[in-house]
């Protein structure tokens, strides 16, 4: 496989990773809710996501990421419209669309 394209699947997967560390094994609302370091490095890892989703579709575009305009926007909601980001929408990102994508990811790199 592509070094590069390998290093940006990775990327993707290791942030996915790091969301899942951060938010802990049984997820609660009210815990990221109320924790700005957690929202802050959650947004962070969303942002490498993204921007990797973004990379992959240009110079690889065999590469089947679901969702993959849906991420890239997020992740320049969260770098260019930070003040509209809204806990709820990522909770939803974490909960029902990064399980997907790291599955996705992760057939990608075998």
């Amino acid at each position: 496989m592509n070094l590069q394209l390998n290093k940006y699947l990775a990327d993707i997967l290791g942030s996915i990773e790091c969301i899942d560390e951060f938010t802990g094994e049984i997820k609660i609302y009210e815990q990221y809710e109320s924790s700005k370091i957690m929202q802050a490095a959650v947004e962070r890892h969303i942002e490498i996501i993204g921007e990797a989703t973004k990379r992959i579709v240009e110079l690889y575009p065999e590469i089947a990421i679901s969702n993959a305009r849906r991420i890239i926007n997020t992740r320049n909601k969260i770098a260019h419209g930070y003040d509209e980001i809204e806990n709820a929408e990522i909770w939803n990102i974490i909960i029902n669309h990064l399980p997907v994508l790291k599955k996705e990811i992760e057939i990608s790199m075998h």
